[in-house]
């Protein structure tokens, strides 16, 4: 029986992926700049893709001054983000049902854990495993084998929701079974290894996921 459900953040629960990419898009036409679309897309949901999101400025160009005006726009545009869709669904039966909530990110716990209070989704959570909770990041599985730890679990009693290739690889890799819902951020990832790819959260409910996933 499926006994947990283990969620990523970014672009999964709330697009935070979007927003940044569009600031900088916003930062680069206002200076009159050229915008790759193509390059900042490459760098979503991949932890060890570094690239100079201010190439093609002028080297005299004060870096400091546009970081402090990409920043300004992409909380503006944050803030518009609703939670996607299917997600609140999801926490809301896993209550019902004594389904446990973990969630596994990349990111750190400020960052999660202020925007989950702020949609008002931090208590739906049992355990929430941050990038300073484990020695790799994604695509390792240590955040979602520290999740199941924590849960007493083995990694098919779990079903893992993400919506890049770097999180649902290291799902399968802590042997969870993976759920791919991608963004508009991440719709061209490679999801050949999950086990169930969805246009959106709002596909998923308990009764399918226990029908499709059949514990051993």
């Amino acid at each position: 029986m499926i006994r947990a459900f283990v969620f990523d953040f970014d672009g999964l629960i709330l697009d935070t992926e979007t927003p940044l990419i569009d600031a900088y898009a916003e930062v680069h036409a206002a200076h009159g700049v050229p915008f790759d679309r193509a390059v900042f897309l490459r760098s979503v949901g991949h932890a060890d893709y570094s690239f100079d999101p201010w190439h093609g400025f002028s080297p005299h160009a004060d870096r400091a001054a546009l970081e402090f005006e990409r920043r300004g726009l992409k909380d503006r545009l944050l803030l518009r983000q609703p939670i996607l869709p299917g997600v609140v669904a999801l926490l809301e039966s896993a209550r019902t049902n004594g389904v446990k909530v973990g969630l596994a990110s990349n990111s750190d716990h400020a960052w999660v854990d202020a925007h989950l209070t702020r949609l008002g989704l931090f208590a739906h959570f049992d355990f929430i495993a941050c990038r300073e909770d484990a020695a790799s990041p994604k695509p390792e599985p240590d955040l979602y084998r520290l999740v199941l730890t924590r849960f007493g679990l083995r990694g098919h009693e779990a079903v893992a929701f993400e919506d890049s290739h770097t999180g649902s690889l290291a799902a399968k890799r802590a042997q969870l079974w993976a759920v791919a819902a991608p963004n508009e951020s991440t719709a061209h990832h490679d999801f050949s290894h999950v086990d169930w790819k969805v246009s959106s959260l709002a596909e998923v409910n308990l009764a399918l996921l226990r029908e499709k996933f059949i514990v051993p």
